[in-house]
């Protein structure tokens, strides 16, 4: 891969430790990446369980692992395809710019503006105490929000580019919730990596 890069921004933001690189990826690595991921990836839709109704999951995704354990969101329990040399190396990548290791790796496409990802944490148990996540965007700009817990009106948003790098550890996810909001403005496909270490 090409190597680009530009200052990672610390977000100063309370009881959270966030770091966004707008620049991780070259451009043409980047999309290079994408249109091998969108045409090689197994995406699966699965569904649901809100309010006691099932529904389709607002994204595509799939998931991916070095250690064959699997990992449960939202009702939904994902098993892990074996990592392939492009992630690899991605992940790889991500390892030596963030000094985190990591096991699994899921993969959300978001299609157009309806797709997208409500508030929650990455706080599920297999992820241990305090997780680490890499997230990679490619594709389609879009928002990412963040907002606190418990004080009230204490949010902020910034805008997730195709090669971006966006880091979350520490306290981060037990007082802060995320989300990539559906937009009404036409808008191209994004692919999204997360990189997780899953015990």
């Amino acid at each position: 891969m090409e190597k680009a890069c530009k200052a990672p921004q610390s977000l100063d933001l309370p009881d959270s430790d966030i770091i966004h690189k707008p620049v991780f990826l070259g451009e043409e690595d980047a999309w290079e990446l994408f249109r091998s991921l969108r045409s090689h990836v197994p995406w699966q839709q699965d569904q649901i369980k809100l309010f006691g109704k099932k529904f389709d999951q607002p994204r595509l995704t799939a998931l991916y692992g070095t250690n064959g354990l699997p990992y449960s969101y939202s009702g939904i329990r994902m098993q892990p395809h074996q990592f392939t040399p492009e992630l690899m190396e991605l992940k790889n990548k991500v390892t030596a710019a963030t000094g985190h290791t990591f096991t699994s790796c899921l993969l959300n496409l978001y299609r157009n503006g309806t797709d997208s990802n409500g508030w929650h944490s990455d706080n599920e148990k297999e992820l241990g105490v305090n997780p680490v996540i890499a997230s990679v965007s490619l594709g389609q700009s879009r928002l990412f929000r963040l907002k606190h817990r418990t004080v009230k009106g204490l949010q902020h948003t910034i805008m997730l580019d195709h090669g971006s790098l966006l880091l979350m550890r520490g306290t981060t996810q037990h007082f802060w919730l995320h989300q990539i909001p559906k937009t009404r403005r036409p808008v191209a496909e994004r692919i999204n990596l997360t990189f997780r270490f899953i015990q």
